[in-house]
């Protein structure tokens, strides 16, 4: 059987994420959008970065003014026709086509994991927030308890079933990249149950997380 060639990573990510069936759904849609609502507030400009359908993203429309930028064409202009937001593709891997200092929020929700080049990324992601903007998201984590009993066993990381995977972050090391960009507010566990909220360097398997811009 002849395969589909992929000629962009655009194409990839559509691709893979029709395939999975994933438009219009959202991982722990109902945690992560109250923890983000709180977290962003109202009256913001906010761009969300990996947006995609705008499945989230509508969660935190009401009082805002917010764009989604992203690679997926097909599933953006799903969240034109659904939600009336505006969209631009942009590729995380290069300058983004915005001025400094342009948002007063940044949300990046299960996309840090999917970045080649996440320095690339979050040097931009500091340049166009504003002072005392913020950076909500969300992202899985590896090499938990979970993790490590897998490779023990001879199996592969979990997150390793998603092709675009290409980060995989302990919990102290994602604290430790976001302080070279931005202040860590508050991280959250929301998924690993009641020891993650206890011990998340053990037990943590995902993690919402706000951190913030100096002023």
């Amino acid at each position: 059987m002849n395969k589909k060639r992929l000629t962009n990573v655009g194409d990839l990510y559509t691709e893979h994420h029709q395939t999975g069936k994933r438009l219009g759904q959202s991982f722990m849609e109902d945690v992560r959008s109250d923890l983000f609502r709180n977290w962003i507030g109202t009256g913001k400009d906010i761009l969300d970065l990996g947006g995609r359908d705008g499945t989230l993203t509508r969660h935190f429309l009401d009082g805002n003014r917010v764009v989604i930028g992203d690679i997926d064409v097909e599933a953006m202009a799903r969240a034109r026709q659904d939600y009336g937001v505006d969209t631009i593709e942009v590729d995380l891997n290069q300058r983004l086509p915005f001025e400094d200092e342009s948002f007063d929020v940044i949300v990046l929700a299960e996309v840090l994991e999917h970045l080649p080049y996440p320095r690339v990324t979050f040097s931009e992601i500091e340049r166009i927030l504003r002072p005392d903007g913020v950076l909500v998201g969300s992202i899985p984590l590896a090499y938990h308890l979970k993790d490590r009993w897998q490779v023990l066993r001879g199996k592969k990381l979990w997150v390793n079933a998603d092709p675009t995977h290409v980060q995989f972050f302990k919990y102290e090391e994602l604290l430790d990249f976001f302080e070279n960009y931005l202040q860590v507010e508050e991280v959250v566990s929301i998924k690993g149950g009641k020891k993650a909220e206890w011990f998340p360097k053990l037990f943590a398997r995902d993690v919402a997380f706000c951190c913030k811009k100096a002023a």
